[in-house]
């Protein structure tokens, strides 16, 4: 039998209990359940447990995968969030099937994004991705340019700015993984001053979720806790 539910029973009761820590309502975190690698049946699965929000970094596998999980499941509801990198010739595809989109760091992709986003759908969610921690490893806009990119972003038409992503340096102790978290949201804090309408923080993932939720994250992603090692090979 499937260990799916049984995980993910256990990461909700892990974020459950980070949020009453952090003094929080633990249903103002949302769980996003990174199944890039697995297969449909593992979203299936999740599903079935209650689990709505899917993340996927590889487009075509993701396409391929939604087909698989509509022919298996057609009356699933579910809700797909783009968290890889983007590049120009993926858009359209990105804007005609995903719900939201977490990684946005350049003003040419959103403008895509809106240009292609069919009018049929709602606007595509948008998250802005932050560089939070200045690696040159690591895609995201700088706190400098966040902004005038994030008014950028939020005068497209068919977007709608939801608020900042970012994927930290990796730290040893919860009081060092929370320094990140905290510019974040003092970055969302001072965007919201500025009158932009945000009410998302994506951040935190496994070995860092408590500190992200002490932080304010609304959203966090988590993969092989709830599906199990991923195998890339595949």
């Amino acid at each position: 039998m499937s260990a799916i539910p049984q995980n993910l029973q256990v990461v909700r009761d892990g974020i459950a209990a980070a949020a009453r820590i952090a003094l929080r309502d633990p249903q103002s975190v949302q769980l996003l359940a990174v199944s890039k690698t697995f297969d449909a049946a593992a979203v299936v699965a999740a599903a079935q447990a209650g689990q709505r929000a899917f993340g996927e970094n590889y487009l075509q596998e993701a396409l391929d995968k939604m087909a698989a999980v509509k022919a298996a499941q057609p009356d699933l509801l579910l809700e797909w969030h783009f968290i890889g990198p983007i590049q120009s010739n993926k858009t359209r595809q990105i804007a005609e099937h995903f719900d939201w989109v977490h990684a946005i760091d350049r003003e040419k992709i959103a403008q895509r994004l809106s240009d292609q986003r069919p009018s049929a759908l709602p606007p595509l969610n948008i998250c802005l991705q932050i560089n939070i921690s200045g690696e040159a490893s690591k895609s995201g806009a700088t706190l400098e340019q966040a902004p005038k990119l994030a008014q950028a972003i939020a005068a497209l038409p068919r977007l709608r700015l939801r608020g900042l992503m970012a994927i930290p340096e990796a730290a040893e102790s919860v009081a060092l993984q929370r320094l990140p978290f905290h510019r974040l949201h003092q970055l969302w804090q001072a965007l919201r001053e500025q009158g932009l309408d945000l009410d998302t923080l994506s951040m935190g993932m496994s070995n860092d979720m408590t500190a992200a939720i002490a932080e304010g994250a609304t959203i966090v992603r988590i993969g092989s806790a709830i599906f199990g090692k991923r195998d890339y090979a595949k």
